[in-house]
């Protein structure tokens, strides 16, 4: 966004991974951060990094997402501090894996409160004020797994095709008024989200992995150039598109095989 007036540019989960890397994009450009994760220390060294590096200004908000009071506490800091946000990027989220039946329920809980609703709510209190300037930046993380169902990952597939519908709606909605919504959905990637899924041992990623900054070049350049829909990689955008074309139950059989354990 290098050719925009300077922003300043909420992103969540900005401690690590690729929300860590979309920051750095848009530090690298020149604009302001703000930046929220659970881990003040790490948002802190990131922060004072790449204001030494690039000059610009960057907040540093540690909130945990899975609280159903944080984007509002969120929201009326940033108001009360007289910061505008111009690009809003809903980056945070995790995953669980197992048996619907036997997985942790207040585990999914938080997981629909980081990937759903704190990702609607943010939306909800950041839009309207886009709106009015009319100018600005949605990016929703959602996945490749919105495309399909995804037994053994079912609460976080259902999650992440929340984020693609509503990503795809808003769009729409905003055509015309000068705000981008974008729908960044990258496959396997390079980042915690593993280990903090609990599925090291699944097939899913032994190929065909990319790395977490280049999936965030592709999601802030898609963003900058319209795009709703960005999925990073030829691999990832093939199979992503051609799901539509097979048999739902046959689709879920197929992504279950995929992700099964490895056999010992």
């Amino acid at each position: 966004m290098s050719e925009t007036k300077k922003l300043t540019a909420l992103v969540t989960g900005a401690s690590g991974g690729i929300g860590e890397e979309l920051a750095r994009l848009f530090a690298a450009d020149g604009h302001d951060l703000v930046l929220v994760a659970r881990s003040r220390d790490k948002l802190a060294r990131l922060a004072e990094e790449l204001q030494g590096k690039h000059g610009i200004a960057a907040r540093v908000l540690a909130a945990d997402l899975a609280r159903a009071a944080s984007p509002q506490e969120i929201f009326d800091e940033l108001q009360g501090a007289s910061v505008t946000v111009d690009a809003l990027v809903n980056n945070a989220g995790f995953g669980s894996y197992g048996l619907f039946a036997e997985t942790d329920l207040k585990s999914e809980l938080d997981m629909l409160q980081v990937n759903v609703a704190a990702l609607t709510h943010l939306t909800k209190l950041f839009l309207p004020a886009m709106l009015a300037r009319r100018r600005g930046y949605v990016m929703n993380v959602a996945s490749t797994a919105a495309f399909q169902p995804g037994p053994l990952m079912a609460v976080y597939y259902a999650s992440k095709a929340y984020v693609l519908s509503l990503s795809e709606a808003l769009a729409n909605e905003c055509e015309g008024t000068g705000v981008r919504v974008s729908a960044l959905c990258p496959g396997p990637t390079e980042t915690g989200f593993v280990a903090a899924a609990g599925m090291g041992d699944s097939k899913l990623f032994d190929r065909a992995v990319m790395d977490a900054r280049t999936v965030a070049v592709a999601g802030y350049r898609g963003l900058l150039a319209g795009k709703t829909l960005v999925i990073p990689g030829f691999r990832n955008n093939l199979v992503a598109r051609a799901v539509g074309l097979f048999p739902r139950a046959l689709v879920a059989r197929v992504v279950r095989g995929i992700q099964e354990k490895r056999k010992s």
